[in-house]
């Protein structure tokens, strides 16, 4: 499949019914997902199956993903964030 098809793919996928979600998914996939070995970027689409709900009890760590390799996937996510996300304004 067509790189910018499937980054405008994956960037519509991103967009969840919680802004939360919206904001930690979609400068991964803008930044990080075309630099992830094959499996990573298949682990990446398997988390986007998951629900809203879980997906953010699992972002927030309010419950541990079930499945160690999403957990993983979701600790990438959340060091990219932590690390490249502009410090928010007081």
């Amino acid at each position: 499949m067509d790189t910018s098809l499937e980054k405008s793919r994956l960037l519509w996928a991103c967009r969840r019914g919680m802004l939360e979600l919206d904001v930690l998914l979609q400068p991964y996939v803008e930044n990080c997902y075309e630099h992830l070995a094959k499996e990573q970027q298949q682990l990446f689409c398997r988390l986007l199956e998951c629900d809203d709900p879980d997906l953010f009890s699992w972002f927030m760590r309010h419950r541990q993903c079930p499945d160690e390799q999403l957990g993983k996937m979701i600790d990438a996510i959340l060091r990219y964030n932590n690390t490249h996300r502009p410090a928010l304004s007081k």
